[in-house]
């Protein structure tokens, strides 16, 4: 005799567990992808948690990638600035064009830099100052000087660490006057002067043009 098969299939039932998501346990097999942000909460909150512990990982996880995401912004903006520090000021008015721009030879220093204080034009006689410490610095193979460079590449040019200080705060004066809204002054002239001053004496015994 063969016994009866008591098993039996209930359709409706079976859709019921399969729309339940309490049963649906072929999802915990599925691989669930982590966003960026999401990766990043979770390395912080167990950075945290092996620091400090479990509570205060729970409270302070979102407070710390903040802060932490401001300094990074701020890491990539002073980068780009010590880069291209030109980026950061805007003209204020168009310069007319003028040989003086484009060289630092065949220029009587001395003599036009005298006219344009006379004239009280500080914004022409701080760009004089400067590119006549361009001319010494490039006369004394402390850099290469070449008509398409930037300020920033003289800067990192520079091989007399002795003056590199102030010929930065010079090069910082002269791209502020030259490219921000910042108004050339006597004061901000004779700043000038006197950081190309020291930067002359620290570079040869001469001291001079």
């Amino acid at each position: 005799m063969y016994s009866t098969d008591t098993l039996s299939y209930d359709s409706i039932k079976i859709a019921r567990y399969q729309a339940d998501a309490n049963y649906d346990y072929n999802s915990q097999l599925v691989h669930q992808e982590t966003s960026l942000s999401e990766w990043l909460k979770h390395w912080m909150s167990a950075f945290l948690e092996r620091l400090f512990g479990n509570e205060f990982a729970q409270k302070y996880t979102g407070t710390f990638l903040i802060v932490a995401f401001i300094i990074l912004i701020l890491l990539l903006i002073f980068f780009i600035y010590r880069k291209r520090p030109e980026l950061f000021y805007r003209e204020k008015k168009k310069w007319t064009y003028n040989e003086k721009e484009e060289t630092i030879y065949g220029i009587h220093f001395s003599n036009e830099i005298g006219y344009a204080v006379e004239r009280k034009d500080y914004k022409l006689a701080i760009r004089l100052v400067y590119l006549q410490t361009l001319k010494y610095l490039s006369d004394n193979k402390l850099i290469d000087w070449q008509t398409y460079k930037t300020p920033t590449e003289y800067l990192y040019e520079m091989k007399r660490k002795e003056v590199k200080e102030e010929f930065r705060q010079l090069t910082h004066r002269f791209l502020m006057v030259r490219y921000g809204n910042f108004d050339a002054t006597i004061e901000t002239f004779e700043a000038v002067k006197s950081l190309q001053q020291i930067i002359w004496k620290g570079g040869t015994d001469e001291g001079k043009f």
